[in-house]
């Protein structure tokens, strides 16, 4: 049996060929759909180590799984993928949690999870010929379409909320050449707009709402598992802004387990930010539709969104796997970076958000202290260092610095400095 793809509304079931939509026609965001896909983990196992294109990356060692239209020749890779998973007693006895293990989606190449949704989405703008992409960002994704879109030789336009982007992601921005516009707004406006702008004009729109992103993204899942022997956790933690990862994990998990690659779907844990909570309060709410955040607020601006475009595709993910949403406060996300950092693995502040949220799920009794919890770190520290420097000052409003390690001042003698130390 051969494979066949197609783009499938999750709204009207109404299937699409693969093209340049994103979005069906009754408004539903489309999915990804293959069938005939034959694969073993046997096979993805001899797979690993290998030096050469394009099993080199850890998303197209996954190829069928992602995108199985792209030709070799097509694929824009930068060798994403292939991070680490960590563990260290500090974040165990942080979050109480003695099988506590984080997965590094910072040392992808721009320094977030955004490349593995990146380079399949990129991958497919070359397969359909495109010659323009775009993005709305709070920073991470415009790095990453920035970053491929000029490895494919693809200009490439990002709507950024004006003011509210930290600057190592705005550089990586603009170093890449990007044409950056600065919205006078939140992220939802730059959202809103991209996709009018994109709908006008002949733009390849790359936010997680394409669907071939989500595809990309699942190769965390996919990796993670693979790294684990197929043996699943208990609990993945991750953090929840758009909502994308929250999608892409659980697609993967329901793929893997349809495909007889694994037995059990653990439970995902999407933790989000207070005054960037639609999805948790539509959780606790008995999920009667999500009711967006006008002006989102959170020191953690890789999740600062107030209207998440998947939360439709996140809430299923959520109930398939029997799984939680949760919310943090910034001092809890910022105590949570200062032990991960302390630890010598380091993040930006949402990816702390994973780990801030275990600890409250430990405390509440819903993690078990037993249970293996995985937690995913979207960004890598350099991503915000003025959040970081800002903690270890006590100059964070709102923040008490719980783990600060501030600088000391010292005169230029032996002395002075012997008794600092």
């Amino acid at each position: 049996m051969s494979m066949e793809t197609s783009l499938v509304c999750i709204d009207c079931g109404k299937a699409h060929e693969p093209s340049r939509v994103w979005q069906c026609e009754c408004g539903g965001l489309l999915e990804a759909r293959t069938s005939g896909i034959d694969i073993s983990t046997g096979e993805l196992d001899r797979r690993l180590g290998k030096r050469s294109f394009p099993f080199n990356s850890g998303v197209w060692i996954y190829k069928e799984l992602v995108n199985p239209l792209i030709d070799d020749k097509m694929i824009v890779s930068k060798t994403e993928g292939n991070t680490t998973i960590y563990s260290h007693r500090k974040t165990s006895e942080f979050s109480g949690v003695a099988k506590l293990y984080l997965k590094h989606e910072g040392e992808n190449p721009t320094g977030s999870f955004k490349d593995r949704g990146m380079t399949v989405g990129v991958s497919e703008a070359v397969r359909l010929g495109c010659r323009m992409v775009g993005c709305a960002s709070t920073g991470n994704t415009s790095a990453s379409l920035a970053a491929y879109a000029s490895t494919a030789g693809i200009r490439s336009v990002v709507f950024i909320p004006s003011g509210e982007i930290a600057y190592g992601k705005l550089s990586q921005t603009m170093a890449y050449g990007a044409k950056v516009v600065q919205v006078k707004g939140n992220f939802d406006d730059a959202m809103r707009l991209i996709q009018e702008i994109c709908a006008k004009r002949e733009i390849y729109l790359l936010n997680s709402i394409n669907p071939w992103r989500i595809e990309g993204q699942k190769a965390i899942a996919f990796e993670l598992l693979q790294q684990m022997h197929w043996n699943p956790p208990d609990w993945i933690a991750l953090p929840a802004g758009n909502l994308g990862n929250t999608s892409a994990i659980g697609k993967a998990l329901r793929e893997l387990k349809g495909l007889g690659l694994v037995e059990k779907m653990p439970r995902i844990a999407a933790i989000q930010a207070e005054g960037a909570d639609p999805f948790y309060r539509m959780w606790k709410g008995g999920d009667a539709g999500l009711r967006r955040i006008e002006r989102p607020s959170t020191l953690a601006s890789a999740i600062r969104i107030g209207n998440p475009v998947s939360w439709k595709k996140a809430i299923r993910a959520i109930k398939e796997c029997s799984g939680v949403v949760e919310r943090v406060s910034d001092q809890e996300i910022m105590n949570a970076k200062a032990v991960i950092d302390s630890s010598g693995i380091g993040c930006e502040p949402a990816s702390a958000a994973s780990l801030a949220g275990v600890r409250k799920l430990r405390m509440g009794g819903v993690i078990k202290e037993d249970e293996t919890v995985v937690c995913i770190l979207t960004g890598n520290i350099l991503k915000d260092p003025d959040a970081t420097i800002n903690y270890h000052r006590g100059a964070l409003s709102g923040v008490v610095a719980s783990y600060a390690n501030a600088p000391v001042q010292a005169d230029a003698d032996s002395e002075s400095i012997m008794k600092i130390l």
